[in-house]
């Protein structure tokens, strides 16, 4: 039992890591294509 709770942690610690890591390389990507000069997030304002 306990080595099928390991193995299972283990399997979704994988899955979380991939998918958080895919994602945040095709955010990447896509910000890249969609707007290379808009670097600066959109949804904090401009305040001087």
């Amino acid at each position: 039992m306990l080595l099928l709770g390991i193995i299972s942690f283990i399997i979704i610690s994988i899955v979380v890591f991939l998918s958080l890591w895919t994602t945040s390389k095709a955010y990447e990507y896509k910000h890249k294509v969609d707007s290379p000069k808009d670097a600066e997030p959109n949804q904090r304002p401009n305040s001087k």
